[in-house]
């Protein structure tokens, strides 16, 4: 496997790995279509969408993903977009090209700015014309500091290695962006003494001008926003420092094997910073066990969605991921763990306030949009990690019956009519919907936790 690291990789050539999607999606279709046509239908067009429809490949190698009817590219969103190709990747040269340019990518911006969300693909100084007061750059589309925007492309880069065996993605940029985000980390440990970020938007921006809502110095990492780009109103985002947790101990990994690889410069910084990775994720640990718990009168004891180590929590779950829901999906807990499954109970009950039941399906919705809206991507993540079979097969009933004759998943759909919808498709939905696929029919992407129902077998193409 090549190790040049930071070398340019040839890009994808996209008819070819449009071919490797259909191969992939015939088999999928052998090994669920008799019981699930509609699903299978709807795997081949969700599977295909991202390559076809937001993958950019540039000119210096790297690979630029747009998240869809927004032309920017999210850190959070672009990994997850091509997490499924994963799968293909460890056979097939032209995939694993396709993810080292995305995390190659990423990291090169995050090295610009370890604030920011989301990135132009030029220096064109495009931006969401929300009034920001932040410290903005022509590279940056938009700049919410949200925590699960520099663990997303670890894991990335984590899984490529892992998947691939390759390093060619964990060169000087690799550790100079690991060097911004333990430093950033470092910074957001304690918000209101040591940092410079301040963000305001007329209607949505943080608190006390721009710096947010109180914190104590409590071992969890300070966020902006949540993975809906809302603004958090306490500022520790439990699922998000669980994330930042299994990152950090990933970031120490990859930064041990980078000063271990002959093929780059084995220095003693690296091993440094991976000590520092690993004081980070002992940290957090101990930090979610004394902060992250609250008892709950008709649950027990779960997760709180977000606390600020002042004693106040907010009790809720968001659609988006990281999301309560999704712990074990991230690798945080198995999916009988007694805290998890009392908190899985709270976020799918009527407690919990962005949960909606009506006449077309019910499921976690956000603030993010208003009003009756369920989500795709929680029913998703509520299939990805149950532990009963038959709940998992009604939520892909229930996902390709609702999809308004698109074939595609949407961003919410209204609890009453499906016909109501935001964004005719969306890339992110998709790719976790082909996850989810992909575990029923026992094909797991790589990476997925093995005590996921389902994550059995392989296909090697």
């Amino acid at each position: 496997m090549p190790t040049d690291a930071d070398t340019a990789v040839v890009p994808p050539a996209p008819a070819e790995m449009l071919r490797s999607l259909d191969a992939l999606a015939d088999e999928v279709g052998r090994r669920i279509g008799g019981d699930l046509p509609a699903v299978a239908r709807m795997f081949r067009a969700t599977t295909a969408n991202t390559l076809a429809t937001t993958v950019r490949p540039q000119p210096d190698g790297t690979c630029y993903v747009i998240t869809g009817d927004i032309p920017a590219m999210w850190l959070r969103d672009s990994a997850a977009q091509v997490r499924p190709y994963l799968l293909l990747a460890a056979e097939q040269r032209c995939f694993a090209d396709l993810l080292v340019g995305v995390v190659r990518r990423q990291l090169s911006q995050i090295c610009h700015d370890p604030y920011a969300n989301a990135f132009n693909e030029t220096a064109s100084g495009a931006h969401h014309d929300g009034g920001d007061r932040t410290e903005m750059s022509p590279l940056v589309w938009e700049r919410k500091y949200e925590l699960d925007s520099l663990c997303y492309p670890i894991r990335l880069a984590y899984q490529v290695w892992r998947v691939t065996g390759r390093t060619d993605h964990l060169g000087a940029t690799f550790r100079a962006a690991a060097a911004r985000i333990l430093d950033t980390w470092d910074t957001e440990l304690d918000h209101d003494t040591t940092s410079t970020y301040r963000f305001f938007r007329p209607g949505e921006g943080l608190a006390r001008g721009g710096l947010g809502t109180p914190t104590a110095s409590t071992g969890l990492i300070w966020s902006g926003f949540r993975p809906s780009d809302d603004p958090c109103e306490r500022h520790f985002l439990v699922p998000a420092n669980a994330f930042a947790a299994l990152a950090a101990e990933e970031l120490a990994d990859l930064l041990t094997a980078t000063a271990a690889d002959p093929a780059t410069v084995a220095e003693p910084a690296a091993m440094a910073a991976a000590a520092r990775a690993r004081t980070h994720a002992a940290r957090l640990r101990r930090a979610m066990a004394a902060h992250a718990l609250v008892d709950h009168p008709e649950y027990g004891r779960i997760y709180a969605y977000e606390v600020d180590g002042l004693g106040g929590a907010v009790l809720m779950d968001d659609a988006n991921v990281p999301s309560l829901l999704s712990l074990p999906y991230l690798g945080w807990c198995p999916p009988d763990d007694p805290v998890y499954l009392a908190t899985r109970r709270f976020v799918l009950s009527e407690a919990n306030p962005y949960r909606y039941a009506g006449r077309a399906l019910a499921g976690v919705g956000s603030p993010h949009v208003p009003g009756r809206y369920v989500w795709p991507i929680a029913l998703v993540m509520q299939g990805l990690t149950t532990t009963d079979p038959a709940e998992r097969v009604a939520l892909l009933r229930t996902l390709a019956a609702t999809d308004a004759g698109t074939g595609l998943m949407h961003e919410a759909v209204h609890a009453d009519d499906p016909a109501n919808f935001t964004r005719p498709w969306f890339a992110w939905a998709n790719s976790l919907f082909s996850e989810l696929v992909l575990l029923h029919a026992g094909l797991p992407v790589p990476g997925t936790p093995p005590g996921l129902l389902g994550a059995t077998g392989r296909w090697a193409g």
